[in-house]
């Protein structure tokens, strides 16, 4: 689950900034607010990639997803690309814990075949 999920958080890293790059160009927001809350964003995308295996890492991984979801109202791309990368999160979820099940299926099905050598 692991690497699945920090490929899709390493992707979002790079959208935030993008989007970032684009929010610049809205007369009403400074250049300090755009780059605090995305520089925000972005350091959650890369600390999430450490601690996704952890209780409680999935969930900040959806309030993220969220988050990203809600910066459409900045940058109206970001409704579809929020949506975009929750659909790659649940899949990078979903299909990681069921990858994770296998490889301790099998790792339990070499140990138990493998015989000692005492």
């Amino acid at each position: 689950m692991r690497t699945l999920c920090s490929s899709t958080l390493i992707g979002e890293f790079f959208i935030i900034g993008f989007a970032g790059l684009v929010a610049m160009k809205d007369d009403d927001l400074s250049t300090a607010t755009v780059w605090t809350v995305s520089g925000i964003a972005m350091f959650l995308c890369l600390a999430l990639c450490g601690v996704i295996t952890r209780p409680g890492g999935v969930a900040l991984g959806w309030v993220l997803q969220i988050a990203l979801i809600a910066s459409g109202f900045v940058v109206p791309t970001m409704f579809f690309l929020g949506v975009v990368f929750a659909a790659l999160w649940w899949a990078s979820v979903h299909y990681g814990r069921k990858v994770d099940e296998a490889k301790a299926r099998f790792a339990a099905q070499a140990d138990s075949t493998t015989p000692d050598a005492a």
